[in-house]
């Protein structure tokens, strides 16, 4: 039986139109500099980021009746509201349909190590909260007709803990935010980039004044740059991952986050050694992760050379027919690669295939309308030899046609409606798509609050570093929306946000102004398209999901002269319109420069393989064999148990980045509440730490 779900339904869960911005609201002054004329801004809290993240945050700061606007530079162009997968998903701490263990939840969310546990906990307990209060505002999740949430197994998540509303569900979270913002009357302030974070203070007195932003809708003949200062006492950043970091990227395009943006104000990040790498269709067409029922309907995969030759290359890495189709169903749940499943012939084995296809110039592609070819001298690919566990899960499914387009349109027609929408027909056509770098599970390092090592910095979202190694697919949209709500709740306790600060910020201002002016230089040599193509070539082929300590090291080197030439040199644009370019691959060098630094510390201590990277060396203890034989090239580094229980931490001081290692803070699971004790501690506001800010 196929599932028929009338077209309507399928419109409404893939054409989903986003609120229109209300006007915005005009500057409460000007400043001059230098002759131009600046307008001024002020709100107690300014929300840097218009996803997900950052509309939980206004909305919740907004209910506490605090000030707050949201500056973004395209309102609806992030990756919560245009990127994701087959299925986005949305942690509901239920565990194995025996009600909530948030404690089991917890577990699960730090098990690939360097994370905190008592981050883990506050993601686990608040995710139950944050999925209600979506229902509230609206989000459809589904439910089974006695109420419980639907649920199903995703990355890294062995339990079954994730719910989703289709391919759009991140996108309907930042709808459903976005009204409420609206509705509350938050101030957007549109096409707005930020620029340079402003301080008061030294030491450990240094604080948050405001931020510089480049706007078009500020732009005049005394400010062609469009130059604005937004003046606040609390700063979010909700900005995302550094999506432009890689060339080979899902990402949307101009997604470029905030970590070159708080490296310059001397803010703490951490576990950037830590991303996510898979196959999914790149960002030049329509980007989207090829997780889900993509794979599990299990289509046929192949390369095409540069002649138009086709390659059924799947086959030389798998021993049998069986094999092969069913670690590529796998990816379906496994979907990052992962080191340790290349061993075995597991399903990381096909990520690898697909990246030595592309290295030597093939196109990649997956045909929906041919059943995988067999191995050589193995029988014709049969859904009646799987493997024990991908025969049961379409069994279940009911998904037993003849061909990998019947059985994806049984199982979710809203997969192939997606792609029909950006004018590609998966029923009729090949798909190309290829290994991509997709999430940035380091970040800003911040602690239970949201809270950064900048006061009245808080960073919540894929610009917060608090996933660790690895996380189950889907707690990153839940853990935007529990920080954003606890970054909310601090701000609102500590009384910070409830009017516009009244303090001369101008002689930081003029600074920052200044600032930005040695990097926006028309006359440099390094052109915005060179620092994109130089950067983004090197991350992609030095610090992806292969790499080594040699060509980390050269890289690291390379990306740290580059630097020194943006600060002698700046970054060149043709008009003032594009200056802004420039300001955001300076930002993109400094980010490329601490991952890099990062990286490399990491490799030098000897550290091995974890995550969706593999440290090859050639006396790594890890070999991958193929059905053809070992593939030496790969032989990887296992990974040091010692080094989950660490974090490390790259601060820019000057113009040097320094890298420190910190120990996982602890949760200590045996210590419980007790009701009569720890209530006054609420009351009192005592929870919120606020004597150490």
């Amino acid at each position: 039986m196929t599932i028929d779900v009338p077209q309507h339904i399928l419109d409404a869960m893939t054409d989903v139109d986003m609120p229109r911005l209300r006007s915005e609201t005009p500057p409460s002054g000007t400043m001059v500099h230098g002759g131009l004329q600046v307008p001024v801004y002020r709100s107690g809290c300014v929300v840097v980021g218009s996803g997900a993240a950052g509309l939980r945050a206004a909305v919740e700061l907004r209910r506490r009746g605090n000030e707050v606007g949201i500056v973004s530079q395209s309102a609806w162009g992030g990756t919560s509201a245009c990127s994701g997968s087959d299925k986005q998903t949305l942690h509901t701490a239920n565990s194995a349909d025996q009600g909530d263990n948030y404690k089991a939840m917890a577990r699960a969310i730090r098990a690939g190590g360097a994370m905190d546990e008592d981050t883990a906990y506050v993601e686990a307990v608040g995710s139950s909260r944050m999925m209600a209060s979506l229902q509230f505002l609206g989000l459809p999740l589904p439910q089974d007709a006695l109420g419980g949430t639907l649920r199903y197994k995703t990355d890294h998540d062995e339990v079954g803990r994730a719910t989703s509303c289709g391919p759009r569900t991140s996108r309907l979270m930042v709808k459903v935010l976005a009204e409420e913002a609206i509705r509350l009357d938050v101030p957007f302030y549109n096409h707005t980039t930020a620029a340079k974070i402003l301080t008061c203070g030294e030491g450990m007195d240094r604080h948050v004044a405001g931020i510089l932003t480049l706007r078009p809708n500020d732009r005049t003949t005394t400010n062609p740059f469009g130059l604005a200062l937004f003046e606040c006492s609390v700063l979010v950043l909700a900005a995302g991952g550094p999506g432009e970091l890689y060339r080979d990227s899902v990402y949307p395009n101009g997604c470029f986050g905030s970590l070159g943006l708080a490296l310059e104000a001397g803010i703490e990040l951490v576990n950037l050694t830590e991303s996510q790498f898979g196959i999914g269709t790149r960002r030049e067409g329509f980007p989207w992760n090829l997780s889900g029922t993509y794979v599990q309907a299990t289509p046929h995969v192949y390369s095409i050379d540069a002649k138009g030759n086709e390659h059924h290359f799947l086959a030389q890495y798998y021993r049998s027919t069986q094999e092969m189709a069913s670690n590529l169903f796998r990816k379906g749940y496994q979907w990052p690669f992962h080191a340790t499943r290349m061993l075995d012939f597991g399903s990381s084995l096909v990520d690898l295939a697909i990246y030595r296809e592309s290295a030597v110039g093939r196109r990649v592609f997956m045909d929906f309308n041919r059943n995988p070819l067999p191995t050589p001298g193995d029988l014709p690919f049969s859904l009646e030899r799987l493997d024990d566990d991908v025969s049961s899960y379409l069994g279940n499914a009911g998904a037993g046609q003849y061909l990998p387009i019947e059985r994806l349109k049984h199982m979710n027609p809203l997969a192939i409606e997606l792609y029909r929408r950006y004018k590609i027909d998966i029923t009729k056509e090949p798909l190309e798509f290829a290994v991509n770098n997709q999430h940035m599970n380091g970040g800003i390092m911040v602690d239970v609050w949201g809270r950064s090592s900048l006061a009245g910095c808080y960073a919540i979202g894929e610009a917060a570093g608090t996933h660790g190694v690895t996380r189950p697919g889907g707690a990153a949209l839940n853990a935007g929306q529990v920080f954003g709500t606890r970054a909310a709740e601090h701000i609102a306790a500590s009384g910070k946000a409830k009017v516009a600060p009244k303090v001369d910020v101008a002689r930081a201002a003029q600074a920052g102004i200044a600032a930005l002016f040695t990097i926006m230089r028309p006359d440099s040599s390094l052109t915005i398209k060179s620092a994109r193509s130089t950067i983004q070539a090197r991350m992609s082929d030095a610090a992806g999901m292969i790499c080594d300590g040699e060509r980390v090291s050269q890289a690291l080197a390379e990306a740290r002269s580059l630097n020194v030439s943006i600060r002698a040199n700046g970054i060149g644009y043709k008009r003032p319109a594009e200056a802004v370019r420039s300001i955001q691959w300076r930002q993109m060098a400094l980010a490329s420069e601490a991952v890099l630094t990062a990286l490399d510390h990491y490799i030098g201590q000897g550290g091995g393989s974890r995550g969706s990277r593999a440290i090859c060396d050639r006396e790594g203890e890890s070999l991958p064999l193929a059905r053809t034989g070992p593939l030496e090239d790969y032989r990887f580094r296992r990974e040091r148990d010692a080094q989950r229980s660490e974090q490390i931490i790259v601060r820019l001081d000057g113009v040097e980045m320094v890298v420190s290692t910190r120990p996982n803070r602890s949760f200590d699971e045996s210590a419980g509440s007790f009701f009569e004790r720890d209530w006054p501690d609420w009351l009192t506001g005592r929870i919120f730490d606020l004597g150490s800010d």
